[in-house]
């Protein structure tokens, strides 16, 4: 997907820059995320971004979406992880992101708009659905593209954290009706427990409602 990738010239946020300071690019998209985690010290983000785009990949042939965007997507989606939790909120202002109110009380959750940002401005991502992708790949949101549940399922399923996902069976088996099914899948399971969430972003409800009515109408 090289058109997808600017080469020109480009000014790049100092913030940005400090990161990539010292590492020699090459024309490999996926060394290059690998090396970008691993040298800033996030070996294991760096294992699950290339698994969740093999996943992501996996699921897009599925659904026939587009499976190298999908595959691109779930590299980038959670490079922002190298930015901690207690700068995100510094770092969205300097990267001009709008910051909604429930990212200001759970900054951790506004990576995903972050990350969208890194992947245009350090990785030269030009094509828009990869970066509205990532841009929503926790909390999902209205009008999602097959694109963007492609990549939202993916991650769920290849998930970051030891042991099976308490979702995955019930997930699984909604994907085998469609992917609106499985991306409902998890989403129903966080509302169901959404009093013990840190906050409910506006577009997980906004998701929700709207795959609630899309899921119930087959």
């Amino acid at each position: 997907m090289q058109h997808n990738i600017s080469k020109g010239e480009f000014t790049m946020h100092t913030i940005l820059k400090n990161l990539t300071q010292q590492m020699e690019f090459s024309s490999d998209l996926k060394k290059n995320i690998y090396l970008f985690l691993t040298t800033n010290k996030y070996p294991e983000t760096a294992n699950h971004c290339i698994d969740v785009g093999t996943e992501a990949r996996r699921i897009a042939i599925m659904f026939e979406a587009n499976h190298e965007a999908a595959e691109i997507a779930g590299w980038l989606h959670d490079i922002s992880a190298v930015i901690p939790s207690i700068d995100r909120l510094d770092v969205s202002r300097q990267l001009d992101i709008d910051i909604l109110p429930e990212e200001e009380l759970f900054p951790m959750i506004i990576h995903q708009k972050i990350s969208k940002v890194m992947a245009r401005d350090i990785f030269r991502i030009t094509d828009p659905e990869i970066l509205d992708a990532v841009g929503c790949h926790t909390t999902l949101r209205a009008n999602s593209t097959l694109l963007d549940q492609v990549l939202f399922v993916a991650d769920k399923i290849a998930w970051d954290q030891s042991g099976e996902p308490p979702y995955i069976e019930e997930l699984n088996r909604d994907l085998k009706k469609s992917l609106a099914h499985g991306a409902f899948a998890y989403i129903n399971y966080l509302w169901e427990r959404k009093e013990t969430l840190k906050v409910v972003h506006p577009w997980l409800k906004e998701a929700y409602e709207e795959l609630k009515e899309k899921v119930h109408k087959v």
